[in-house]
Parts: structure tokens; sequence; C-alpha cells
């Protein structure tokens, strides 16, 4: 056991990196005499192994950068679409040369290789290093469904756009009973099909099958028909999350600068509506105006953390207007926020952490997709698990935001609640001792160790 030598390889871009290293720390832990190298670009690690979380002594799990694939004096200039695109032009080869310099440092060959799924070029990698491969999925198991299924869905739909069919239901999608054409992420059948982004997905979705086990962001019982299906396909679908309740990360450390939990103890039990957006998802000018002409018309308790640089697209005298029952901060201890008795609604981007943490929280959701699966999370919430509501139109307005918080803050409005309420009691028993994702864990632990 003292020989084992796990390779982990990132994703270094949004939440990836993050993720993998919250599962892979776990994993460390219960498996002390294993040595883990997270394999990661030099911009990534250092955001992940700070002072705050990691402590480089005595520990097996040791970070190990990886070029960012920027050619030296390259000037970027096509944001983050640009960045993974050269850093996936150069990965493979840079990270099998940091593997063979890894086993040379540490004096032990690699054992198994651990990957996002992301990453599906690391099943070659692993195959030319005689190991087993295991990528792990940090979204919902309905995104890595359409995902795995993009040629069925190509065939049945086409590729030459859906202007007019976005209303258009699938119902062959297995375990989705039913779902909108346009809520698909984009590059299954619309968008850029060819773009890096969308061609690394689609071979993800086709490699996938190869891994020797596949753990998932997610609980069991919160989709059992879509874990059947995958289960029917692939061996060893392993559900180990949420992530935010197995692994999450350290809270002893953080400050709560802005004093929010002070102030949402002044607030009435389940009337505060927080409003946060992703790293890389911020809604445009015209629509952070349209949100806060609804709040300040209908006097409802808020609490939104937005970066400063945003705050100028506020209509004017906002912030002075709404002093009184509004909080507007550039950070917030987004768990404890969430956890707090005040909250209401989270309006948030239906991102897939975002999701997990208001189920793990048993908060309501408005929610405003963006891209990649957001779309599809938010046809969940409203129409699978009936948690939340998409924002009218999939865009922010004044009289749709109302409409939205009247909704879900109303005092009629219990169904939500209850509904949310018993996904996170689903959530917290499948991360307790002999719950679903607990075993998953285990049997995960027994892979590696059989490697």
């Amino acid at each position: 056991m003292s020989n084992y030598h796990v390779a982990v390889i990132a994703f270094p871009f949004a939440t990836h990196a993050g993720l993998l290293y919250g599962l892979v720390q776990r994993l460390a832990n219960t498996l002390p005499n294993v040595t883990f190298t997270f394999f990661s670009t030099k911009i990534s690690n250092s955001s992940i192994f700070n002072s705050q979380n990691y402590n480089y002594r005595n520990t097996n799990l040791k970070p190990y950068d990886v070029s960012d694939g920027v050619p030296e004096g390259h000037v970027l200039g096509g944001g983050l679409e640009e960045i993974i695109g050269l850093f996936f032009k150069s990965a493979k080869k840079n990270i099998h040369n940091a593997i063979i310099s890894a086993e040379n440092d540490s004096g032990k060959k690699i054992t198994c290789v651990i990957a996002d799924a992301f990453m599906w070029f690391s099943s070659d990698m692993a195959e030319e290093f005689n190991v087993s491969w295991i990528p792990v999925w940090t979204s919902a198991a309905g995104s890595l469904s359409v995902h795995v299924d993009t040629d069925v869905i190509r065939q049945n739909v086409g590729i030459q756009g859906i202007d007019g069919r976005e209303d258009e239901i699938l119902n062959f999608i297995p375990g989705i009973s039913e779902v909108r054409l346009g809520n698909l992420p984009g590059g299954i059948v619309f968008g850029d099909l060819k773009s890096p982004f969308s061609m690394m997905l689609h071979k993800m979705g086709k490699t996938i099958g190869k891994g020797k086990a596949i753990p998932i962001n997610s609980f069991e019982e919160l989709d059992p028909q879509m874990v059947q299906y995958l289960k029917s396909k692939f061996n060893n679908i392993l559900n180990v999350g949420p992530f935010n309740l197995t692994s999450p990360p350290p809270l002893a450390n953080i400050v709560d600068k802005y004093d929010c939990i002070e102030w949402l103890n002044n607030q009435e039990p389940s009337s505060v509506a927080y409003i946060g957006f992703g790293t890389v998802a911020t809604p445009p000018p015209n629509e952070l105006k349209a949100m806060a002409q609804a709040l300040e018309e209908k006097k409802i308790p808020f609490i939104w953390s937005i970066k400063e640089n945003f705050m100028s697209h506020f209509p004017q005298g906002f912030l002075e207007n709404t002093s009184e029952y509004g909080k507007v901060v550039p950070w917030v201890p987004q768990v404890q926020v969430l956890e707090h008795s005040a909250i209401g609604v989270f309006i948030n981007h239906s991102g897939w952490n975002s999701v997990l943490e208001s189920i793990a929280s048993g908060v309501p959701i408005i929610c405003r997709p963006f891209f990649g699966d957001h779309h599809l999370n938010a046809w969940m919430v409203e129409k699978v698990w009936k948690i939340g509501v998409k924002i009218e139109g999939g865009v922010f307005t004044k009289s749709g935001t109302i409409d939205a918080l009247d909704l879900v803050l109303s005092k009629n409005r219990v169904e939500l609640k209850e509904q949310i309420g018993m996904y996170k009691e689903l959530a917290l028993r499948a991360v307790g001792t002999s719950g679903s994702s607990t075993q998953n864990f285990n049997k995960l632990v027994e892979i590696i160790n059989s490697c």
C-alpha cells in the first residue's frame, strides 16, 4: 500500500479543481499510506493549496504544477475559451511529462489515475501507464447523461440548429422523462459544435465508459431513474456527494468581514432574498437594474453578493433607498448565509454547486441560467424536483422578478419549502454513516486499494 501513487488530473478552470481537490483530500485522509499527486496549473494549485485549507507538512497529498499552455510572450485576448483552448493544445504532453517527473521525485510509479471527466484524454494516459482510470463528474447525473447520449440526441434532433423548436419536448432521453430542447447544454445540438469546449464534452461522453469507476457529485436519491440508467450502461457509477456536505471547504478561518450573519439575525424567518451568482456568471447591466428596481418596489429584505465594479449598474439612489432592509456586499460566507433561518430564497445562475448548496440548506431557488448545464439544472429545479422556479423568459425583468419573488416568498407557498426540505433530508441521510453516498465512497476506496 505504501507504494501506491495516485495521479490526480484537474480541469484547472472555474470551480472544477476545488471540487476534485475536496474529494481527493477526503480519499487521502482515508488512505494515509497512499501518495496523491495533484496535477493542475500554477494559478489553480496556488489558489487551492493555500495556507487556509492546506498544510504542507506530513501530508500524502501534494500539488504538482503543469504548464497552462500559453506560449511565452502571447497576449491573451479571447477570454476563457481561448485560455481553455491553449491549455488543451498541449495538456496531454505537459501532464504526461509532469507525471514522469513526479514518479522520479517520489520514487513511486503511478498506480491509478483519477481525473476530472473533462480531461477525457487522461484515459489514454492511464492506458499508457497500464493503470486504472477513474473519471470524476463534478455536476449532476442528468448533465452527464446528455453528454453520454449526445450522438443519440443528434440523430433524433439533427444538428441544423433549433430555431423555433426550443419548446420541443424530448422524451427519448433515458432517466429524464421530459426536457425542453432549448434546455440542453450548448454544443450538443446547437451552438458551436466545433468549439474546443463542445468537442471536449463530446469526446468525454464517448470515453467515460472506460472508467473503472465514475464518482459523481450528487446523491442517488435525487435522480433515481437517471442513476439506474447510468448503472445499466457503466460499471461502478458512484454518487459520492453532494461534495459540499461530504468534503466541504474549511469554514473555521472564514471571517464574516461584512457582518452578514449579524444583519440576518435581525430579520424575520424565511423573509430574506439572498442573491449570489457564480464566479463566471453575472447578469448584464439591464438585468441588474431590473432586479434592483423589483427589490426596491417590493421592499423585500435582501442580501446581495456582488463585486463592487458591478454596483455602478444599480439605479440611482438604490443603495440609499434600500439601506434599511437591504445589504449589498462584495462577498458573503455563502454556506453560513444560506443556513441562516432568515433566508427564504436563493437567486442564482443554477450552477450545480449552487443547486446543491440550496438543497443542503433547504432554501428554494429562483434560477437565471446562463450556459453549460445551467439550463438543464433550472429545468430539473422547476419541473422535476419542484424546489424552485426559473425566472420568466430566462432573463430578469422588473415584473418577472417581482412575480418570482411573490411566488417563492408568499406565505401560502409552502410546497417549494416542503419539497426542498424533503431533498435536504435525503441528502443528509445519503451522507450519513450508512447512507448511499457513504457506501459508494467506501466502494471507491476499495477500488483504489485494488488498483
